[in-house]
């Protein structure tokens, strides 16, 4: 029918999207790297998934079925490939988690042919959303992620309220998942990370325990909980490794991103950090390290943020966001750090281990106050004063 573009055109030009070379941005400040073009977003879908081929049932060649973004994944190494398990948000706002893999970690991702279809074992799960991926030393990968529903005591007419609890799944190849009880604990949990070794015979999770879906209220940061047993996992106590203070960018809220990366000098860790502004709430992305001999001590978090949205990458659904659940660590000490744009589309930056270390134990902490950020200026600045 005139008017709708041809079949042919759209196939064209989803090849050319999927085979686009994707080129390295030139840093600023010597931590890391940008790329110029997202690695993954709603456009790169298959089309398999949206259209009806049949030109008998579609002859206008129409979505049959839409997408509104592919953001916050999991990442990990498999087969020699950098695969993202995706959170893939349909029209209709359900998201679900599909695969999509790449042969150099920053451009032609494609996705696998069918989504991961998790075990159905709860009706009132509504949307699953956020996997992070931890290959276990146990011989697993597990998955954790947000399960949400609508919260049964909301008040008659009340649609926004929601409960969220951790899901967990594992599996031994991202296509089989067992689907393992979620997550008992106090507090609504929505942001849960799985430590890669075990600590004194037990699995240790990263949390963020809030008393609301939205409000943090008495959560102090991120928790650790040390668990007996992954199939009945059940936090019976926990405490906070990494508070959230006043005027800073984790005041309202901060969690755990991917699970850290080990490194000679210690734990490496990505997490989030949220404040409120103008605007509205601002995520950003932090680093922080813990001591290999006990991952619960920290040993250096630099101040302020390590990344923010930049340019472009601040507008989409749920704008001024940077929100990381993936990164993987090569053996050379490459590191491709994997992060979504206000919950729209994925990007990757690339760094190396020596320099992410580098910037956590020689960056100054936060002081606190803006004197003390002057003063550290100044002692810079007659540090290299002196080199003249």
């Amino acid at each position: 029918m005139k008017g709708y573009p041809q079949k042919d055109v759209i196939v064209r030009q989803h090849e050319e999207l999927l085979n686009q070379p994707n080129r390295m941005i030139d840093s600023t400040n010597g931590i890391y790297n940008r790329y110029e073009f997202p690695v993954v977003t709603a456009a790169h879908i298959p089309l398999e998934w949206r259209y009806d081929f049949n030109p008998e049932t579609n002859p206008n060649f129409m979505e049959r079925i839409s997408f509104n973004a592919a953001m916050n994944s999991g990442a990990i190494k498999w087969n020699g490939k950098y695969v993202l398990v995706v959170r893939v948000e349909a029209a209709d706002r359900k998201s679900f988690f599909a695969v999509a893999e790449s042969p150099n970690g920053i451009d032609n991702f494609l996705f696998w042919e069918y989504p991961i279809v998790l075990p159905d074992t709860n009706p009132e799960e509504t949307n699953v959303y956020d996997m992070r991926l931890t290959a276990h030393e146990d011989g697993w990968i597990y998955g954790i992620f947000c399960s949400e529903r609508h919260d049964p005591s909301a008040a008659p007419g009340d649609l926004s309220s929601a409960i969220a609890t951790a899901g967990i799944v594992r599996t031994k190849d991202l296509i089989h998942w067992d689907r393992l009880p979620d997550l008992k604990t106090r507090s609504q949990q929505r942001n849960v990370t799985l430590h890669p070794e075990f600590v004194n015979g037990k699995y240790a999770l990263y949390t963020r325990p809030q008393d609301g879906f939205i409000d943090t209220g008495s959560g102090g940061g991120i928790g650790w909980a040390l668990i007996d047993d992954m199939t009945n996992a059940e936090v019976t106590d926990e405490k906070i490794i990494n508070h959230r203070a006043y005027h800073t960018i984790k005041e309202v809220k901060n969690g755990e991103g991917p699970h850290p990366i080990k490194t000679p000098q210690g734990w490496l860790h990505l997490a989030h950090g949220v404040r409120m502004c103008a605007a509205g709430l601002r995520y950003v992305l932090y680093l922080y390290m813990t001591a290999l001999d006990d991952p619960t001590r920290v040993i250096a978090e630099p101040a302020g943020y390590f990344m923010a949205p930049e340019e472009e990458e601040r507008i989409g659904d749920v704008s001024n966001v940077l929100f990381s659940n993936g990164w993987i660590a090569d053996p050379d000490g490459t590191v491709f750090i994997y992060y979504a744009s206000s919950d729209t589309r994925m990007h990757v930056a690339t760094s190396t281990i020596d320099r992410l270390v580098d910037y956590c134990l020689h960056t100054p902490q936060d002081g606190l106050r803006s004197a003390t950020t002057v003063q550290r200026i100044m002692t810079l600045i007659q540090k290299n004063n002196r080199l003249k």
